[in-house]
């Protein structure tokens, strides 16, 4: 009889488990829909635009700057994303608009972008998970200072219309990405890459490109080496 007894009660313990983490999910479920800002919320209101059918989604890791920033028609910025313009909330910039997001973008989980400056992303650009993009670095010309307290000048930073970034992409100022560029995941881009080209490391360098007549060709090592020796001339001069 104890046994019965015993067998009855941990069956009704994992029915009520079983029922509380339905109820549980349901909840969080409801709780991500009604947390995600949307074209009507009043946080979408402080934005420079707030294109329709666009979607911040809950949780939101940090958001500030929103007068600076535009963000276009039917995007979905996924969930623990952080997004602004400046330094710190209520920060007074000298131009506007410092993030520009075009049309039907998607950034992946966990993302960030953060512009001082210049941030451009263009239509139709989709992010994996965890991918970082800021125009603006820490600089170490003090050595008495703390890094944090030292920042780098501003270098705008464009990534063109079509394009893919893998997971864990980091595009750091400066970076220049053309038009459906694919940029493999866990690349840091610091520089330009071309129109309808691939591109994978860190820093990234383009492995193959799409050329008119020929389809997509490898680029090889020896290109790389005369790219680096042009981009080093380029900077002594």
């Amino acid at each position: 009889m104890g046994d019965a007894r015993h067998g009855d009660r941990q069956r009704w313990i994992e029915t009520a488990q079983v029922a509380a983490g339905d109820a549980i999910r349901a909840t969080w479920e409801r709780v991500e829909r009604l947390g995600t800002i949307g074209p009507r919320s009043r946080r979408a209101r402080a934005f420079r635009r707030f294109g329709s059918g666009s979607a911040i989604c809950f949780p939101v890791a940090a958001l500030y700057g929103e007068e600076y920033i535009e963000l276009g028609a039917g995007c979905i910025i996924g969930p623990y994303c952080s997004l602004s313009a400046g330094v710190m909330p209520g920060q007074v910039l000298d131009h506007s608009p410092v993030v520009t997001i075009g049309d039907r973008v998607l950034i992946g989980k966990g993302s960030g972008i953060v512009g001082h400056h210049t941030v451009e992303i263009g239509d139709d650009v989709f992010t994996g998970h965890h991918v970082y993009i800021t125009d603006a670095n820490h600089g170490y010309e003090d050595r008495s200072l703390p890094l944090g307290k030292q920042f780098a000048p501003t270098r705008p930073v464009r990534i063109g219309s079509g394009s893919w970034l893998g997971h864990g992409t980091v595009v750091l100022p400066g970076s220049d990405i053309g038009r459906n560029v694919a940029v493999g995941a866990g690349s840091v881009v610091t520089g330009a890459l071309p129109d309808f080209s691939v591109a994978v490391g860190n820093p990234a360098r383009v492995i193959r490109r799409y050329v008119d007549g020929e389809g997509w060709v490898r680029v090889d090592a020896a290109e790389h080496a005369a790219d680096h020796a042009a981009d080093q001339a380029a900077g002594d001069g």
